[in-house]
């Protein structure tokens, strides 16, 4: 990306954003994979460069038993925050086999009193890398 405008593919997105919030949908969370390290993203639109849209959260896991790869730089262009990451480091390398024990997945809890949502990111050993617990937004 070039941290400007929407173009391409984002365009689509940027469509999307903007009718979840003209359409006053809440609680949108992101569940994304076809990565290869795990992630928790939070997409400001006070930092971005399209700003049409609500924040949100983006929790990226995978892969569940493939080689695994660092992340690319961020395109600013929806605001993102990295909230935290788990990846091979530069030392470690690229392409790293299972055995290397960088596998992940993650784990969502809805609390039906609280309607709190609880996200953890895991590794293949079940240690918990990362928590947050999002608290649910109600319609006006």
């Amino acid at each position: 990306g070039d941290n400007g405008p929407a173009k391409g593919r984002e365009l689509e997105i940027a469509d999307l954003l903007r009718y979840i919030k003209n359409a006053g949908i809440t609680n949108t969370v992101w569940l994304t994979a076809d990565v290869h390290y795990t992630a928790a993203h939070y997409y400001n639109p006070d930092k971005a460069q399209f700003q049409d849209f609500n924040p949100f959260w983006e929790f990226v896991s995978g892969p569940l038993h493939a080689g695994t790869y660092g992340p690319n730089d961020f395109d600013m262009t929806f605001g993102p925050e990295l909230k935290f990451i788990k990846a091979p480091t530069a030392e470690q390398g690229q392409n790293l086999p299972p055995s290397a024990g960088l596998q992940f997945f993650g784990l969502v809890d809805i609390d039906g009193a609280t309607e709190q949502m609880t996200v953890r990111l895991m590794d293949r050993d079940d240690n918990e890398l990362y928590k947050v617990t999002l608290d649910p937004v109600h319609s006006a």
